[in-house]
This record gives structure tokens, C-alpha cells and sequence, in this order.
């Protein structure tokens, strides 16, 4: 059969299963129908600075998308855009307006007279966000599913404004408050009262919520089944700082909570109380707990919630510092279904907590174990007991100074299909223990060796799947640039922010070698000109994102 008589249907779904974006873009190239249909297969688009005079011919040629991210803009100009964005005819899905400097009115009201089925709108880390925000929001788009309104750096946002936007945004089922600190307890009740369909709240940095509050609102709103927020550690009392106990009343309100499905109390204080409860309102319906940075619990009360919600997949314990091997190998047996596990800064664990996890956790693909014993042998378990893992695919390392060349080695033949590998800042390892590690673990496709010392390593063999490497402040020069050119050939992007030792000739000898490359980071590569850079797009057309040695952003 011709190819111009083959289905286009059929198109659609092979080009499907190749991928999206950047996956797509040679297939787009071959001929105009399959130009045509990648364009329909085109669901989301960030856009840029650069972009914004090709904007009217981008939202004509990509009728379907849905997503639309604007987090990257600084021209200013948001008004207009939005104007532009109105007109297109879309049908979206999701915007992001974050890290604008404000949001403006009139734009979001045009906006919202056109995008009627709007779903989710994240206006994270605005400038300046008030009451007028808020209520405009809650009028342009009346069947908002999902909002972010997270750490403005200016909040004027107020229980008013929330009042308002509680009481006509009746579908709202998730909601981030953070950073907010003028909202109080009023707020939140209004919330769980208003919208009955709510069920994920986030509020962290609210210090005018109370607990009473909290409580208050859990009772009122027992389905929810997200919770984050933090429980303040200290406050400024007389002389000195006295820790808040928990009110009993937050305490009993996480009976309630028998839907619960995460948790996230990073950086609270908290009590194995508080955890029993925890534990007793969710069960085995809890797949997510996040302790990050957590004082006041013990092991008594960690081992308990896990050992009644052994459906846990996302565990974060980061600084749990009592934690040691010992501790990791009782509480292996409530974690069958484990994917991802943080127990960085928890500065006893050794190599054996390493080897029980990935012996014990079948489903576990994420390990971060930043800044702990890595490299020491502990009692508990042995390297010689390690088992091959296939399923762990993305392991963080960094800051473990202890960790060597032997360690790793050993670590990387467990893992023969890991595809990411941080080891930011382990000084202790060589050039030839990175080889190794390619050799072993073909499937890698990010690898950070950033501030490692690394100044050059031999690779007599493609690295094919490597996209991302990361060498930001090592020793790295023209010499290694040229070799990760050669058997480095599809990186998409490369960090060598800081690197001293590198010129102008080793960067244009990736840029010519590395044909796939769309981002570099030139950020104070003192030895490479500034104006070196502007001809490299002229070199390699891929290039979408140059970060120059002067630490200017320039996008294609």
C-alpha cells in the first residue's frame, strides 16, 4: 500500500508510540501529511521569549492542544498574550502563568470568556497576588478543577479573597495555599465547607492557620485524601525558643481521615502520637508519606505507620538522623510495595541499609541517599548478598564523601537498567570508575557528575542512550569535551557551568559532533568569550537554550 493511502489514523498511533515533542520532529520533516499529523499529535507548548512573534502561527498549526505553559515569559507583555491565547480558538486544558510579575485582569477575564472548560491553573511564585486576584479567577473560570496559588512573593491575598473563591468554584478538588501567610483558619474552613468536592489541600508557610484550625476543617471535610502542610517547630517565647506540643484535637481529627492517600508534614514537628493516629485513620489506603526534615517522632512511631499502611510507595525520611541499618532492616518487611524511598542526611546509614533495600523492595525504582555513610560497610547486610535489581532506574548519591571507586562499581552491577545516576559533590570517585559504569549500565540517559573533581575520563565505546550529563564545576577540559562528543553524540543537553579549563574550541567541538544538542550551560566558563556564543545556533540549529558565560538565558 502507498504510504499516501495508508490511514491516517494509523499514523496517528504509530507516531503515538515513537513519542511526542522533540521525538517527533525528524518524522515531521519526511513530508506534509506527516507534518500535518505531528502537528495534531502537538498536546502541549512552553513558550518562550523568542517564541512570542511566532505565537499566532504556533496556535494555528497545533489545533489540539490542551496544555500551555507560560512560566518561562519575561517580555512583559502578558496582556497581549493572553489576548492572543483568547482569540486561538483552543480548547485548554491547563495553563501556567507562574513567576509572572502579576496577574493581570483584563486578561485573565478575556482568558476565561473563551477557555470555559479550563481545568487547572497554576499561578505559582507570582510577583504580587491580592484579594482582585482571587476573585477574578473564581469568576473567569467557574469549573476550575485544580489551582495553584503558591508562595507570591508579595501576598496580599486574604481570608476575603478566599471567601469569595471558596464560593463559586464548586467542582475545586485541589488546592496549594502555600505561602500565603496573611490567610487564616477562616480560609481554610470555608474551603472544606464550600467545596464539596475538595480533596488535596496544601498550605504550607500559612502561619495564621492554627491548629485548632486544622482540626477544625478535617472534621468538617473527613474525604480528603491529600494533605500537606507544616506544624511549626519553634516560636519565640520569652528568652529562648520553645517547641508547640500538638493539639490533641489535630491529633484525633487524622482518626477521621480514612480515605487518606498522602501526607506530606516536611519540616514539622510532630510525635510518634501523632503518627499513631495518622495510622489509624488511613491504613492501608496510604501510598504517600513525606517526614523530610520532621523532629520530635522516634523510630518507635515510623516503624508503626508503616508496619498499618504497607501500601506506602513514596516514603520520604530525609534527616531522619536516629534512623541506622538496624532500624532500615526491621522496617524493610512493611515495604513490599515500595517505588520510591529519601533518606538523605540520615547520616548512620551505611552500605547495607543500600543492599537491604534493594534485596527487600521488589517495586523500587527511586533511591536518594545524598549526604550519609555510603561507602562505610555496616553490619546488617553485605555486599557479597547484593541481588541484581531491575526495576530501581533513577539513583541519588551526591555529597557522600566517603563513598569510592569499589563501592560504586559494585552498586552499578545491581542495577543494570538504571537510567539516572546523581553523584554531585562524591570527590572519591575516578574517570575510570565512570567508564565502568557506562559499560555496565547502557541504559543510562542522565548522569550528574558535577562537582566531582572530574577532569577526564577514556570511553572507547558509544554511550547511545546518555541525554543529559551534568560536569558543572569539575575539572573537566577541551580534551574530555572532545571525547564526550565523539561517544556522547545524542546529548540533549550539557552543564559545564564553572568549568575553568574549558575554551571556545572544545564547546564548538561538541556542538559540531553532538547533532541532537538543544541546551547548554556556559554559566561562568571564564575561558569561553561571550560572543563566541552567538554563532553556535548558526552551527548546530537544534539549539533551543544557551545559558552564557556571563549568565545571560538566550533561547532559539
Amino acid at each position: 500500500m502507498p504510504v499516501k493511502d495508508f490511514p491516517q489514523e494509523c499514523w496517528e498511533l504509530v507516531f503515538r508510540f515513537l513519542g511526542h515533542g522533540r521525538h517527533l520532529e525528524s518524522v515531521s520533516m519526511v513530508c506534509k501529511q506527516f507534518l500535518s499529523i505531528t502537528n495534531r499529535l502537538q498536546f502541549s507548548l512552553t513558550v518562550y521569549d523568542p517564541t512570542i512573534p511566532l505565537i499566532p502561527q504556533l496556535l494555528l498549526r497545533f489545533s489540539r492542544l490542551k496544555i500551555l505553559d507560560l512560566s518561562h515569559f519575561n517580555g512583559g507583555d502578558l496582556e497581549g498574550l493572553l489576548h492572543q491565547i483568547s482569540h486561538s480558538g483552543l480548547d485548554l486544558d491547563l495553563i501556567n502563568l507562574s513567576n509572572q510579575r502579576t496577574l493581570p485582569i483584563d486578561g485573565l477575564r478575556k482568558l476565561g470568556s473563551k477557555m470555559i472548560n479550563l481545568r487547572v491553573l497554576i499561578c505559582s511564585n507570582i510577583g504580587s497576588l491580592h484579594d482582585s486576584h482571587l476573585v477574578v479567577i473564581a469568576y473567569c473560570f467557574p469549573f476550575l478543577e485544580e489551582l495553584d496559588i503558591s508562595f507570591p512573593l508579595n501576598s496580599q491575598a486574604s481570608d476575603f479573597g478566599m471567601l469569595r473563591l471558596s464560593s463559586m468554584l464548586e467542582n475545586l478538588h485541589k488546592i496549594n495555599l502555600s505561602g500565603n501567610y496573611l490567610i487564616t483558619d477562616k480560609s481554610l474552613f470555608s474551603l472544606c465547607q464550600n467545596c464539596m468536592s475538595i480533596k488535596e489541600i496544601s498550605f504550607f508557610n500559612c502561619f495564621k492557620i492554627t491548629q485548632v484550625g486544622i482540626a477544625s476543617a478535617i472534621n468538617l471535610r473527613p474525604s480528603l485524601t491529600s494533605i500537606s502542610f507544616d506544624i511549626e517547630k519553634k516560636r519565640i517565647h520569652g528568652p529562648g525558643l520553645t517547641l508547640i506540643p500538638i493539639n490533641l484535637d489535630l491529633i484525633d481529627s487524622f482518626r477521621s481521615l480514612k480515605r487518606l492517600t498522602a501526607i506530606d508534614l516536611s519540616n514539622s514537628f510532630i510525635s510518634d502520637e501523632f503518627l499513631f493516629a495518622v495510622a489509624e485513620g488511613s491504613g492501608l489506603l496510604l501510598k504517600k508519606l513525606i517526614l523530610q526534615d520532621c523532629c520530635n517522632h522516634t523510630f518507635a512511631g515510623i516503624s508503626y505507620v508503616l508496619s498499618k499502611c504497607q501500601s506506602v510507595q513514596c516514603l520520604d525520611l530525609r534527616k531522619a538522623d536516629f534512623l541506622t541499618d538496624q532500624c532500615i532492616s526491621k522496617l524493610s518487611i512493611f515495604l513490599l510495595n515500595l517505588t520510591s524511598i529519601n533518606l538523605s542526611g540520615c547520616c548512620q546509614l551505611t552500605n547495607s541499609t543500600f543492599c537491604i533495600l534493594t534485596r527487600s523492595c521488589p517495586l523500587l525504582s527511586e533511591i536518594k541517599m545524598e549526604r550519609t555513610s555510603l561507602g562505610l560497610e555496616g553490619e546488617e547486610g553485605s555486599m557479597l548478598d547484593v541481588v541484581v535489581n531491575l526495576q530501581v532506574k533513577t539513583v541519588y548519591l551526591g555529597d557522600n564523601i566517603l563513598l569510592n571507586d569499589a563501592n560504586l562499581i559494585k552498586f552499578a552491577s545491581i542495577f543494570p537498567g538504571l537510567q539516572l545516576l546523581d553523584l554531585n559533590s562524591c570527590e572519591g570517585i575516578s574517570g575510570e570508575c565512570v567508564v565502568e559504569i557506562l559499560k555496565r549500565c547502557c541504559e543510562i540517559r542522565h548522569l550528574s557528575l558535577a562537582y566531582t573533581g572530574m577532569k577526564l575520563f577514556m570511553i572507547n565505546f558509544q554511550v547511545s542512550q546518555l541525554e543529559v550529563l551534568n560536569l558543572s564545576g569539575s575539572r573537566i577540559n577541551d580534551e574530555g569535551l572532545s571525547i564526550i562528543s565523539k561517544k556522547c553524540c545524542r546529548l540533549l543537553l550539557l552543564d559545564i557551568q564553572s568549568c575553568w579549563y574549558v575554551t571556545a574550541k572544545g564547546v564548538r567541538e561538541v556542538v559540531e559532533n553532538c547533532r541532537a544538542l538543544e541546551e547548554l550551560n556556559l554559566k561562568n566558563c571564564g575561558s569561553v568569550p561571550d560572543d563566541f556564543v552567538a554563532g553556535l545556533t548558526f552551527s548546530r540549529p537544534s539549539l533551543r537554550k544557551i545559558i552564557t558565560p556571563s549568565g545571560v538565558s538566550v533561547y532559539y
